[in-house]
């Protein structure tokens, strides 16, 4: 299989992990006998310093032409001025929007190795095996935004058409799980959080009448996600809350550095990238974890080529690594440490050490 991957490094550590990335690819193709062509574009800080623009429209005609996006990660104190014009961030939301990217998905597993290293305590990380699937281009980051003297505003809207769309695809991943669906939403006091929760009820009802459907308000499955963590399958939530929703169970499994995300349309190319930040304070420094990146690569492989068997076998690998006790910095505890590089080299070792098995 012939296959062309855009990669979008952007800023902070995005460059480094990115790299890691193209190398797990690399022995993939190598292995399985594929090949790739890799275009490098720009976005985020790095596309406003080069053109003055987050998303350079070279930069999205090489997305849309793409089999998929690896992108790395955008942002940093160099661009946070907030009376900016242009922000890093802004580039981002555009490539969502341009691609029709409604539904980002986020898988949230522990390592019974790493379990000591979240502040839960372990026994409640047992059989944590949960999917966020978080609403990607409407809600609040989309609305009005303006600031009238002392008065800001956030406009927050949701239609029908953008809840039905992302519950369907929810429900659908649920099917193949253990058919349970969590709606969050704040449906004691917001009105599109109640647009929410009504069409929620009504998808699965009339479409899905053998998916488990619960409803839980955002504050109190905040607590649930610590307290519970376990009790948890597919969790389907508006922009806003996935958002702040996800970084928090990143806590579950020990680092932000572990997690990787995929975003995905109906059609078109899909965008993976880890769901940490760029990490400016770091950065350059080799001592990023590749992990994030490399689990997106398999999200890759599995969701925008169809390529279920390296998608496996680049989670193994990972696995393997992790086993063996070899750990980057933000997931060390005290103990030893490798960087950047020497993380994914020992990633890609075993990755070639099982396929050869």
């Amino acid at each position: 299989m012939h296959f062309t991957i855009t990669l979008l490094p952007g800023d902070g550590i995005g460059p480094e992990v990115v790299a890691s990335g193209m190398a797990v690819l690399g022995k993939i193709t190598e292995r399985f006998g594929h090949s790739v062509d890799f275009h490098e574009a720009l976005i985020g800080g790095a596309a406003i310093d080069a053109t003055g623009n987050p998303l350079p429209d070279e930069t999205l005609v090489a997305c849309k032409q793409a089999d998929a996006i690896l992108l790395g990660a955008v942002g940093g104190p160099k661009w946070s001025d907030p009376n900016a014009p242009v922000r890093p961030e802004q580039g981002l939301l555009r490539l969502r929007k341009e691609l029709g990217l409604y539904a980002n998905l986020r898988p949230v597993t522990v390592h019974p190795d790493l379990a000591d290293l979240s502040p839960v305590k372990s026994d409640r990380l047992k059989g944590v095996d949960m999917l966020v699937v978080r609403e990607l281009t409407g809600g609040i980051y989309f609305g009005e935004k303006r600031r009238d003297g002392d008065t800001a505003f956030d406009g927050c809207s949701y239609n029908v058409a953008e809840v039905e769309r992302v519950v369907r695809l929810a429900a659908r991943l649920a099917g193949k799980r253990k058919r349970r669906l969590t709606q969050v939403d704040k449906a004691n006091v917001l009105e599109t959080s109640r647009l929410w929760r009504q069409v929620t009820t009504r998808v699965i009802a009339e479409e899905f009448p053998d998916i488990d459907l619960e409803h839980q308000l955002v504050d109190s499955m905040a607590m649930h996600l610590i307290a519970k963590p376990s009790a948890y399958d597919v969790i389907v939530t508006e922009n806003l809350f996935g958002d702040i929703l996800t970084d928090e169970a990143a806590l579950l499994a020990g680092s932000l550095g572990l997690l990787p995300s995929a975003s995905l349309g109906d059609s078109g190319p899909g965008v993976y990238e880890p769901i940490h930040g760029s990490a400016p304070d770091i950065a350059g420094k080799d001592k990023a974890n590749p992990i994030g990146t490399i689990l997106s690569v398999a999200m890759l492989l599995r969701w925008s080529l169809k390529l279920e068997a390296e998608a496996a076998a680049i989670e193994a690998a990972v696995g393997k690594v992790l086993s063996a006790g070899l750990r980057t910095a933000d997931i060390a505890a005290g103990g030893p440490t490798l960087g950047t590089r020497a993380m994914t080299e020992a990633i890609v070792a075993a990755l070639d050490e099982g396929m050869r098995a």
